[in-house]
């Protein structure tokens, strides 16, 4: 059983989305630290909680958030998983 356990845990690391890595599209315009405002227009990310940064993505996807650049990063998001999310948001607000 503790093998069985091991195993599962093993596995949801492995297919745990990797926040650092899924992030890379989004520094060419907010910085390779979240330090820059996207195309002159966004926050600045990586002032804000790791709550704000999953409210702002999945409002994105949805159509409920953003100003000026809501139609470019609802394409951005589009295909992101709730743990992408996560992930992104758990990276950025370290």
């Amino acid at each position: 059983m503790k093998v069985l356990f091991a195993i599962l845990g093993l596995t949801a690391l492995l297919a745990a989305s990797d926040g650092a890595a899924l992030y890379k599209k989004c520094a060419a315009c907010h910085g390779a630290n979240g330090e820059k405002k996207a195309l002159g227009k966004s926050h600045i990310i990586k002032d804000m909680s790791r709550d704000d940064i999953v409210a702002a993505l999945k409002g994105y996807q949805d159509g409920t958030y953003g100003g000026a650049m809501k139609a470019l990063m609802k394409g951005q998001v589009a295909t992101l998983k709730d743990a992408d999310i996560e992930a992104i948001a758990d990276h950025v607000a370290k």
